[in-house]
């Protein structure tokens, strides 16, 4: 295992230097905050399951004896904050602190983040909890004024809504810019009811829709499309043997600049949801789009997500409906859902 210890003014930056020299599969292994002639400091030591030279090969399939290897060394993780939980000395922070605190690790927050959480309180006294959880969740909510690239790439695994999600983004576009061009790319051509929505909708709303399965009807579509304000491209789900940097090598869509929102939902498990942010990754810029949230009983994902992968959110999205069932994000509603579980528009 490679183990490398990260030094910064604040631990957002400390953990944005991880993800970017060692990647989104770094494991946190521990952290603390200390004073240097008078200036608070952040360490955070991290780790790397596999070298540079080991990627490629599971990218492909994973090593004989690595499903071994790597649930012995979730257990050892699991026992390593396992002893850094009775470091967390509640009785040092303020009693609504540690309600909140103790609240956010029921609701399925992890160890990692409640410790994370823990040291910016004690580095910051007298922030409110929100305060540090909002710098520990980016938000960039879904709008012309904040995503002013002309392509998205809708991407997710099966069944989490990224169709009904890129119909929400269009019709909410429609909404503020009434005559503005909006496409479809359909690549997910293989998903029938999927694809019998997105082009039925497309009809009703007068969005131009294309399908495009392989790279030279892809190149075809992108052509036919430059007029457009908007083009919404739906990837199809990947495997676990696939990646999203793969997909666009092979759609011809390496150099495409364009905006990559992953929609997720908050009932999968850690392991699951770890998978999901590696395989669908992205270097441009892009969000995570939280869906089916009617259907949750727990948000402390939503933290957890954005820490491991530093992307912000864009949007909250719940029911069955295509329209008024998405919001862009603002902090207040993703800290009223997580906090007191109300889904946007509705009374707590």
């Amino acid at each position: 295992m490679q183990v490398k210890t990260f030094t910064g003014a604040t631990s957002q930056e400390v953990l944005a230097r991880i993800k970017a020299e060692m990647g989104p599969e770094a494991v946190i292994l521990g952290s603390r905050t200390y004073r240097r002639n008078g200036v608070v400091c952040h360490e955070i030591t991290a780790g790397l399951d596999r070298d540079a030279s080991g990627s490629r090969e599971r990218e492909a399939g994973a090593p004989e004896g690595w499903n071994q290897w790597h649930k012995e060394w979730m257990q050892i993780k699991d026992q390593l904050f396992a002893l850094m939980k009775p470091a967390i000395q509640l009785e040092r922070l303020t009693p609504r602190q540690r309600v909140a605190l103790e609240y956010l690790q029921r609701e399925g927050v992890s160890d990692a983040v409640a410790v994370a959480l823990y040291q910016r309180l004690l580095s910051e006294p007298g922030a409110s909890v929100l305060e540090c959880l909002c710098g520990m969740v980016p938000v960039k909510a879904w709008g012309l004024e904040h995503w002013n690239q002309r392509t998205h790439l809708m991407v997710g695994p099966f069944g989490f809504g990224k169709t009904t999600t890129a119909l929400r983004f269009a019709l909410h576009l429609r909404k503020t810019e009434p005559e503005a061009r909006i496409a479809f790319i359909n690549a997910d051509c293989l998903r029938g009811n999927g694809r019998l929505i997105l082009r039925h909708w497309a009809g009703l709303s007068n969005f131009n829709y294309m399908e495009a399965p392989d790279k030279e009807t892809m190149q075809q579509a992108l052509q036919a499309t430059t007029g457009c304000r908007a083009v919404f491209v739906d990837v199809p789900g990947l495997s676990r043997t696939q990646n999203l940097a793969q997909w666009r090598v092979e759609m011809g869509l390496e150099a495409l600049e364009a905006a990559t929102h992953l929609v997720l939902s908050p009932f999968c498990d850690p392991i699951q949801t770890q998978a999901f942010l590696s395989r669908y990754k992205s270097d441009g810029p892009g969000s995570i789009v939280w869906t089916k949230l009617d259907e949750a009983e727990s948000f402390g994902s939503i933290v957890n997500v954005a820490c491991a992968a530093g992307l912000p959110v864009s949007a909250l999205s719940f029911g069955a409906e295509l329209k008024e069932s998405l919001a862009p994000a603002t902090e207040p509603l993703i800290w009223r859902l997580i906090f007191k579980r109300q889904i946007p528009g509705q009374a707590a």
